[in-house]
């Protein structure tokens, strides 16, 4: 008897192991997948796509809310990988914005998905307007939340506190909320934040507790030690926005995307 115990432990043991590599597989597949355009892939070398998604355990099964999603960089990872099993609430501009930025975005966004019906079944669109209280995705219906290079985006319009509330209000309790951003060194202003691009880790910490996050972990996987954060047109002086044209073009080059916090908060169970 203890020994046919001991065989099922050993088998149950290799099953599980065996389902966890097929998971990780699964995502580094997806993000080698012919959905994705070169341009974007040629990008991983920063953003670290598989590395960043198990950090903020995002998984197959999931409701996964994106915020912003813009030219869909991670849709095109995150809409395959919840494909079969999960779901994904793509946030974007909203449909009535008068911005003409916007308008386009959000067109050239749905003709992606569009484009690709299978890979994209499970992406539903909503809107991301902190001002005007939308709802990224149903109360409390989220595993996750993501968001990847938007808090200065907030504080320059000053809605960071309502995009956050916004947040967790969609996730369910034990929720997941994932951040990427550009990392100011500590002690920089607000002024110079909203004029530089980079970020306070401290500030995002101290908003998305203010919403009722808890920070969990916070992971050096998207660090940058060549990045300063000093220059002359914030950090869209770097690639790939490169503002100065051909300006010390190699050297920005060189230097490569920015220095970025990866921070993954929860919402309490209770």
């Amino acid at each position: 008897m203890t020994i046919n115990i001991k065989k099922s432990l050993v088998a149950l043991a290799g099953a599980l192991a065996m389902a966890a590599g097929a998971q990780a597989a699964d995502l580094n597949s997806v993000i080698k997948g012919d959905q994705r355009s070169k341009e974007y892939a040629a990008r991983d070398q920063y953003r670290n796509p598989a590395e960043t998604l198990k950090f903020m355990g995002i998984e197959p099964d999931m409701t996964v809310v994106e915020i912003t999603p813009g030219g869909g960089w991670y849709t095109e990872i995150l809409g395959p990988y919840l494909s079969e099993k999960g779901k994904l609430y793509a946030a974007h501009f909203p449909e009535d914005s008068e911005s003409a930025y916007y308008q386009r975005s959000l067109k050239n966004f749905k003709e992606k998905l569009a484009g690709n019906k299978e890979a994209y079944k499970n992406v539903i669109i909503t809107e991301f307007s902190p001002q005007t209280g939308r709802e990224v995705a149903p109360a409390g219906s989220a595993d996750a939340v993501v968001t990847f290079r938007n808090v200065h985006n907030w504080m320059y319009r000053d809605y960071q506190d309502k995009a956050f509330d916004s947040f967790f209000a969609a996730l369910k309790p034990g929720g997941i909320l994932g951040v990427v951003e550009h990392r100011a060194k500590p002690g920089t202003s607000m002024e110079d934040m909203i004029k530089s691009g980079y970020v306070t880790q401290e500030y995002v910490i101290e908003v998305a507790k203010k919403a009722g996050f808890e920070l969990e972990e916070a992971s050096e996987v998207n660090a940058n030690s060549k990045d300063t954060a000093k220059h002359p047109k914030g950090v869209w002086t770097l690639p790939p926005s490169l503002r100065l044209g051909d300006e010390d073009k190699d050297k920005y080059l060189a230097i490569g995307e920015s220095d970025r916090m990866t921070l993954r908060f929860r919402k309490p169970k209770s």
